[in-house]
């Protein structure tokens, strides 16, 4: 009998201490955001309405439909006067870049946001464990990756990840990698740099399907500081909660609608095809079966299963007319019952229109989404951290809010997760916060582009419809 005892209590002892250490691994694998630092460029790279089509001038192989084209995807792309462009447009060598052009452009970035960063942290770059970087149209040998490490000196055994040509949906993908870093390390403190290089990729032919990209990109970038530190958790801002990723490539259409190629006389540059608005909702669409169970609340999925079935019953209902809910149709879900902030990429209005009328979004949810297209523009990868540095300039976020990241990119892919706000955040505290210097200018009465008037003639564009599917592209 004691020895039966004996043996039980050795068993259950076991299970208690098996079940105590699958709760303590899990606890050492969450994934939290420290700090952020977004890239503010100096001023004398400012970028107006009127400097673009100067540079749009320049071009010597538009003709007149192709200028008038690109002056109307300017004024209404949604993009203010005070976006940042390379320096090598300022000088007017835009269609002649070097690979210096393009490395000093990237230095210029990581130089600032990193030192930044970790100053404000108090910690030094041997401290780093894991290093992601990633920008999508820059190549180069050595890596970016190992350019940073050479310049802040640190260690040799820090783990390394360099990712190219993921386009704008790069940022969640880097943070899924050190997620599932951290499930197998502990203690560890990775670094995420994200940027797009515009120097050596400016389109200097007149194909329209080539041309959009010159209007909207913008530079700009991040650098984002993560832990599974149990010690830091008191720290840290956000917790991941979820992220999914969904990858369109096997199918031709998805796959081949946004691709770098060369035109008819070997000009490299972005062609946006037309089924770029298709294979976007349908990856949006997927992206949004498999996250929508992990993020929302069961009585929300009881209610939309129940409004399906009774739809389903009563037939199919009529379809809508609107070029946008033609490009995304309503999920007829309610995602605020189990979100409180949407953090959406900044691919143009068309893109920030059809994710708002998707998902029914108030123009109070898609205001951060808004104004940082106006004022920094599509900065790819980075504009999510720009957007989420809006919603905390605006002290929007408070402890236990959630937020919602959503991102495209060329494959075709739509990746999202879900950040739970760690503790209330003030701008007072975050003193590297890209918004400070202009956030009670925000969001402004008016965003319509003041020389809406002077070009007023391009309404005369003879091809509105390849306009309208270029713009939604985007």
């Amino acid at each position: 009998m004691d020895l039966l005892c004996i043996l039980s209590s050795l068993l259950i002892s076991y299970l208690i201490f098996k079940i105590w250490k699958r709760i303590d691994s899990k606890r050492d694998q969450s994934c939290y955001i420290l700090d952020y630092q977004c890239h503010k460029p100096s001023d004398d790279r400012m970028v107006s309405t009127q400097f673009s089509g100067e540079i749009i001038l320049r071009n010597k192989h538009l003709r007149l439909n192709e200028y008038k084209f690109l002056l109307k995807a300017i004024v209404s792309s949604g993009i203010g006067e005070q976006t940042y462009a390379p320096r090598l447009f300022f000088e007017g060598r835009e269609e002649c870049p070097t690979q210096q052009d393009a490395l000093s452009e990237m230095e210029e970035f990581y130089i600032d946001t990193i030192k930044k960063l970790l100053e404000r942290n108090k910690l030094s770059p041997t401290d780093i464990d894991v290093l992601v970087v990633n920008v999508a149209m820059l190549n180069t040998t050595p890596s970016l990756s190992a350019r940073i490490i050479n310049h802040y000196k640190m260690r040799e055994d820090i783990k390394v990840f360099n990712l190219t040509a993921m386009g704008c949906s790069a940022s969640v993908i880097s943070v899924d990698i050190v997620k599932n870093i951290f499930k197998t390390y502990k203690n560890k403190l990775a670094l995420v740099v994200t940027s797009e290089s515009l120097s050596q990729n400016w389109y200097s032919g007149n194909n329209r399907s080539m041309i959009l990209a010159n209007c909207l990109f913008r530079s700009g970038g991040c650098a984002v500081l993560l832990t599974n530190k149990r010690c830091l958790s008191g720290k840290a801002m956000f917790k991941l909660k979820c992220l999914v990723r969904t990858h369109h490539g096997a199918r031709e259409d998805s796959y081949n609608a946004c691709v770098q190629k060369e035109d008819e006389l070997g000009r490299v540059g972005i062609h946006l095809d037309k089924t770029l608005p298709k294979a976007a909702t349908r990856a949006f669409v997927d992206n949004l079966k498999v996250i929508t169970p992990k993020i929302l609340p069961v009585t929300e999925l009881f209610r939309f299963m129940l409004s399906l079935l009774l739809k389903k019953l009563r037939g199919n209902p009529s379809k809508g007319s609107t070029a946008v809910a033609q490009a995304a149709p309503k999920a007829g879900i309610n995602f605020k019952t189990g979100i409180d902030h949407f953090c959406i990429h900044t691919g143009g209005k068309a893109v920030i229109d059809a994710i708002g009328y998707s998902l029914d979004l108030s123009e109070y949810d898609l205001e951060p989404a808004r104004m940082t297209l106006h004022r920094f523009g599509n900065t790819s990868a980075s504009s999510l951290w720009y957007v989420l540095g809006y919603m905390e300039a605006k002290k929007r976020l408070r402890r236990g809010d959630r937020v919602f990241m959503i991102s495209f990119g060329a494959g075709f892919k739509c990746n999202s997760c879900v950040w739970e706000v760690v503790r209330d955040l003030n701008v007072g505290e975050s003193l590297g916060n890209v918004w400070n210097h202009c956030i009670d200018q925000y969001p402004p009465q008016s965003i319509v582009n003041p020389f809406l008037e002077k070009y007023g003639w391009i309404r005369e564009e003879d091809d509105h419809d390849t306009f309208k599917i270029r713009e939604e592209a985007m």
